[in-house]
């Protein structure tokens, strides 16, 4: 993306209004869930809760990588990113503990009792109509600005609308007086949230122990083999910071080339590099080629 094209404001201004919308969700079901006993709506309250705090984490994250690189951050402040979402992995697993333990002690205690109203297929469905404009907004943003920060955010919202279509189905079997559905329905919530925990938590973890990102490499590599001036490349890696990718490498040329060729040759591989792999900065060891390399 071109500098010029790059806003850092609406990357916040997308990040902030996912604030609002978990406001308004979590309040909303919590209000319904109370009116109800529905632990399905209750436990999409808590859920929604955690995604408002997540949403701030990320409206922080988003406003603070974007620093440039100073004194202390060489490589800038990116990695703020990926410690917010292994912040937010840790509290969708505390809520998984959570609605496992009450569905469990409802079903064994017959504490299954729901008054089902109108209100509370209002809120499921308001949920999962705002929960889908939500995470298209984050998505495309994401998308834009490679920042992984409101892809997590995204993929909360995602998972609002999936756990929201479960309890909704546990709301009309409790209407047939199948009231253990609700608590089937938080389980089935549960399940959802673990498993996007778990892949929240590993990419996060994965960043932050400086594992390639997957493709990067590969991309890198078949620019480095189409340009015939390259006889030789090694020493390849690639880092992750958040919505930025560092990458390094040592090249071989002609020996014979003066420099001012070889330092366009360099230019040409990170600007095509940058063109492919966007939110990249590309350090290129230049050195001869000799008889010895492979």
């Amino acid at each position: 993306m071109d500098k010029s094209e790059y806003k850092p404001q609406e990357k916040r201004n997308v990040a902030l209004s996912s604030i609002a919308a978990a406001i308004f969700l979590t309040g909303f079901k919590l209000v319904v869930g109370v009116m109800t006993g529905s632990l399905g709506i209750l436990s999409e309250a808590l859920h929604s809760g955690l995604d408002l705090i997540a949403a701030i984490i990320t409206y922080f994250s988003v406003r603070f990588s974007d620093l440039p690189p100073d004194e202390n951050h060489n490589y800038g402040h990116g990695k703020i990113e990926n410690y917010s979402a292994l912040v937010e992995t840790i509290l969708l697993f505390i809520t998984c503990v959570w609605i496992i333990y009450e569905a469990v002690r409802r079903i064994i205690t017959h504490e299954v009792e729901i008054d089902i109203t109108i209100w509370s297929y209002i809120v499921v469905i308001s949920s999962i109509i705002i929960d889908i404009s939500r995470s298209r907004a984050l998505k495309k943003a994401a998308i834009k600005y490679n920042s992984q920060a409101l892809e997590a955010d995204a993929l909360h919202f995602s998972t609002d609308i999936l756990s929201s279509l479960v309890v909704l189905i546990g709301l009309i079997a409790s209407s047939f007086n199948f009231f253990y559905a609700d608590s089937i329905a938080a389980f089935a919530v549960s399940i959802i949230v673990l498993i996007i925990s778990f892949r929240l938590g590993k990419r996060s973890f994965d960043a932050l122990i400086d594992k390639a990102p997957p493709g990067v490499s590969d991309t890198v590599k078949e620019i480095l083999d189409n340009h015939s001036e390259v006889k030789y490349y090694h020493n390849l890696k690639i880092r992750e910071s958040g919505p930025y990718k560092f990458i390094d490498v040592n090249i071989h040329v002609e020996k014979t080339l003066d420099i001012m060729a070889a330092h366009n040759i360099c230019d040409e591989i990170e600007v095509e590099i940058s063109r492919k792999i966007k939110r990249s900065q590309t350090n290129i060891h230049l050195e001869p080629d000799i008889d010895e390399n492979p």
